[in-house]
């Protein structure tokens, strides 16, 4: 350590926490670090110093860096640290460098280091966000350097929760100190007075005695004092970087320069490419440079010593010049085939009319540029359309730019460029993407119109007339026409198109689903599925049709093969990194977990995705299930909380789980008839039937429409809970106990707890009310124990109070609560996570034998960190053992 503090005057408190931190390591406690401060204050060569004991110790070091270039490319710090590939998306890119992190934390401690956090893109500041989240679970130094500026909403956020290290300015005596070692000698009055001039920065201290040397300026006599023998200093930090470079050859200049068009870290290859030459006649020049301390070894090759040095280069190039030169830096590399990440950061900093090669370019890259980069796609191709020379690449071009706008959110300004496309000619892309456009804004009426006009084409092929029918039928699925929306689907089967005839089975099984047809849903998922295997352009299909066919299991009571389906279908996109259909996966089994009585792995889910990611219907859904459990449990606060995050809106569209939740709050505030009003959507969510018809009778209102429906709903003989259901609802009305106990083992079979415990619920208070005081026991102690197995405390506090009113208590037989600490505390779940977790698996492991994503894997783990009161996944082990040990 002693050899490290030498080289950081001024920073032994600063290095000393750093280097406790890489002691926790060693012992399996992770930490987030950032470290702040001003251009040139040491921050770099502070982490450097800590890294390089961490490699000395065995640790894994990864190292990677934002540039402002390379902003535009989503990742590319990372990418660089961890020494990985684009996947086919920026999403399931982050999802990879996540199970990067993950799997080289399994062999052994890491640090992982992202320098000029400043200037890296949102998604690696996102990805540095959630890997934070992760570091009590990991043995992970994650550390982030950046300055004060630029000010940035995401890096505000990221510096709530994690440990910083604010770097100051350095103090008078160590300033002195550093000198005499730059000097050479102890510096007089006059060297340390100049001294002072750097005002504590430690690079500019450096450049400063660094230009005195070099100038001569500086003399050591034979007392070993540092003599000040010429005032000639630069200026300024910039002025003394200058100094620097100014003492090399024009040659070696020129090189650099060169090297400053491609950011701080370059490639050695794609310098030469850039410049025409060879990578050996590039050798003499980039030895020079080494050895002048402008260029150092760095991640994807050399780099330049500091940021401030490439700016100073780089501002030596006429403004004017700078575009021209970068438009032909990218035209060098694309010649010899680099990646598109490396030719777009160069033609992004190029002028603003590119040449007629570049839109051929995009034509060739498009669709990976819009899939990992849209932002940048959105730059790039706005500024090709507009030339003058695209012919007829136009209409693709338009369709790049009209998806990237889309990728971002930005619904209508997709659409105009997608109406504009359409001039050029019928794509269906064009379409595909209007068609989204319109859906998201509630607008598929519009969308019926333009696929008329395009089926009315006299040039339109067969398998584009199969996939504008297959828009023509979403589109009348979503302003409600089931009717048409199944007969343009059954027409679009008609053709050979594989990727028309999947999405129109598709249309098919959810309009079959919407009409409660779930046994005649069930092979078309099948069908389609065996349609669209094998067909990349559906991969995003199969994943659709996967959701759905295990909420259709689900509707269809065979619970555990639902709940399976739903686990294969979310792993699979989180794999993959859809997060749509991860969104819809995850809230999908959340419903199904919700029905089963499996609460606290249904709440795992709800926030792993934030609501920004998901469809609001699916954010509100969630939001409503999570709620409606906490309103269950007694917890009220919890159930606000996310009451307020799902909000209002959506008229039109029933949520069952909200509006049960909505109504529950309701009711347990005394607001009955309110609570009742709520479930008025009943016919357009069958789950809400049941609790309809409970408070129908008891404020006395007529529910026969809704038992009628009920027993409509009931006439498909193979689903239990409607049967259930429906017996319930007669029952209710009709006051009869014999009733509600037979509705009660229908929910058992179809293994639906709650609405079980509540069927058993309205058998107790019956059989109370009639006198039949051991009937009401024996209905009371079943379902306060179904109360007990749910967590349901609201729902058993209730019942007890009201048969308390009849002078009837619970049994001796009630089970107890459930524990909320120690190994009695974890759920199912938690215990398979912990025996894997204590076997040494990663999360990424786990997440792929439980068929978890690497979210859920987390949470659990963070769950059972807290119920064990341990902090990291070592303590974890070690706790399992011990138990192990102690049970035999």
């Amino acid at each position: 350590m002693r050899a490290v503090t030498l080289r950081l005057a001024g920073r032994e408190r600063e290095l000393g926490r750093l280097l406790a931190l890489v002691d926790d390591l060693a012992q399996g406690r992770g930490t987030a670090l950032l470290v702040e401060g001003e251009p040139g204050i040491g921050k770099t060569a502070l982490v450097r110093a800590a890294c390089d004991v961490a490699a000395a110790r065995g640790f894994r070091v990864c190292r990677g860096a934002g540039d402002e270039l390379g902003r535009p490319l989503p990742l590319l710090p990372l990418l660089d640290a961890l020494a990985s590939a684009r996947s086919e998306s920026a999403a399931v890119t982050a999802e990879r460098l996540l199970d990067r992190v993950d799997d080289l934390c399994a062999i052994g401690p890491v640090v992982l280091v992202l320098d000029d956090l400043q200037w890296a893109d949102e998604a690696s500041v996102a990805v540095w966000r959630r890997l934070a989240g992760l570091v009590p679970q990991l043995p992970l130094l994650l550390i982030g350097v950046l300055r004060p500026l630029p000010r940035r909403a995401d890096l505000a956020a990221l510096r709530k929760g994690v440990t910083r290290l604010p770097l100051a300015r350095l103090a008078p005596t160590d300033v002195v100190e550093l000198t005499g070692r730059l000097a050479g000698g102890r510096p007089d009055e006059a060297l340390a007075r100049l001294a002072e001039d750097a005002g504590g920065n430690p690079l500019y201290l450096v450049e400063l005695v660094e230009a005195l040397l070099r100038g001569s300026a500086i003399r050591v006599d034979a007392t070993g004092t540092a003599r000040l023998v010429d005032a000639g200093v630069p200026p300024s930090l910039s002025a003394a970087i200058a100094d620097r470079i100014g003492f090399l050859g024009a040659d070696v200049r020129r090189v650099l320069v060169a090297a400053a068009l491609l950011g701080v870290d370059f490639p050695v290859a794609d310098l030469a490419a850039v410049l025409g030459l060879r990578v050996v006649e590039l050798l003499p020049a980039l030895q020079e440079a080494t050895v002048a301390g402008v260029l150092v070894d760095g991640t994807a090759g050399l780099s330049f010593r500091h940021p401030l040095v490439r700016t100073a280069l780089y501002d030596e190039v006429p403004e004017a010049a700078r575009g021209a030169w970068h438009t032909e830096a990218a035209r060098a590399l694309a010649d010899t085939g680099a990646g598109v990440d490396r030719v777009t950061r160069q033609l992004l900093a190029a002028d603003d009319r590119l040449p007629d090669w570049v839109a051929d370019w995009l034509v060739v890259h498009g669709s990976m540029l819009v899939a990992h980069a849209p932002e940048a796609a959105v730059d790039l191709f706005g500024r090709v359309v507009v030339a003058p020379n695209t012919g007829g690449r136009r209409g693709v071009l338009l369709a790049h730019l009209a998806e990237a706008r889309f990728r971002l959110g930005d619904h209508h300004g997709a659409e105009a460029v997608a109406l504009a496309g359409l001039e050029h000619g019928t794509l269906v892309d064009l379409h595909w993407t209007l068609a989204q456009c319109r859906s998201m804004t509630g607008r598929s009426a519009e969308t019926l119109v333009e696929v008329e006009r395009a089926l009315a084409a006299p040039d339109v092929t067969a398998s584009d007339r199969a996939r504008l029918l297959v828009l023509a039928a979403r589109a009348h699925w979503d302003v409600g026409g089931l009717d048409d929306a199944e007969r343009l689907a059954q027409a679009a089967l008609v053709g050979c198109d594989r990727w028309a005839t999947s999405w129109a089975l598709h249309v098919r099984t959810i309009v079959a689903m919407a009409r409660g047809r779930m046994t005649e849903a069930l092979p078309l998922f099948d069908r389609a599925l065996a349609v669209a295997m094998g067909e990349p352009a559906t991969s995003d299909l199969r994943l659709l049709l996967q959701i759905n066919q295990a909420v259709t299991l689900g509707e269809l009571d065979r619970g555990a093969e639902a709940i399976a389906s739903a686990q294969v279908v979310r792993h699979a996109a989180d794999q993959v990194g859809n997060l749509v259909r991860l969104g819809q996966a995850q809230s999908a089994l959340g419903q199904l977990l919700l029905d089963a009585g499996r609460w606290d792995e249904a709440l795992v889910d709800v926030d792993l995705l934030a609501d920004d990611l998901k469809h609001p219907m699916v954010s509100r859904c969630d939001h409503g299930v999570a709620a409606l459990i906490h309103l269950h449990r007694g917890d009220a606060v919890g159930a606000r909380r996310h009451l307020d995050a799902a909000g209002t809106g959506l008229e039109g569209h029933v949520i069952g789980p909200l509006a049960l939740a909505v109504s529950l709050s309701l009711e347990q505030a005394g607001r009955v008839r309110e609570a009742w009003s709520v479930l008025t959507g009943w016919d357009g969510a069958e789950d809400l039937l049941p609790d309809f018809v409970r408070l129908a009778v008891e404020l006395g209102e007529d529910a026969s429409a809704a038992v009628a429906h009920a027993e409509w709903l009931a006439v498909e003989p193979a689903v239990p809970h409607r049967r259930a259901s429906a017996a319930y609802c007669r029952a209710l009305v009709s006051a009869d106990p014999a009733g509600l106990l037979r509705a009660a083992e229908e929910y058992r079979v179809a293994g639906r707890p709650l609405f079980r415990a509540k069927a058993l619920s309205a058998a107790a208070e019956l059989h109370a009310s009639a006198g039949d005081r051991a009937s009401a026991r024996e209905a009371l102690s079943q379902a306060v124990d179904v109360h007990a197995e749910l967590g349901a405390d609201w729902d058993s506090t209730r019942l007890l109070a009201r048969l308390r009113e009849h002078g009837i208590r619970r049994g001796p037989h009630a089970k107890h609560r459930r524990a909320t600490h120690g190994w009695e505390s974890l759920t199912p779940m938690e215990l398979k996570v912990t025996e894997l977790v204590v076997a040494g698996l990663s999360n990424r492991q786990i997440g792929e034998r439980l068929f978890l994503s690497g979210r859920t894997v987390a949470t659990h783990v963070s769950h059972v960190l807290a119920k064990l009161g341990v902090r990291s996944r070592t303590d974890i082990a070690r706790e399992g053992i011990r138990r192990l040990g102690a049970t035999g």
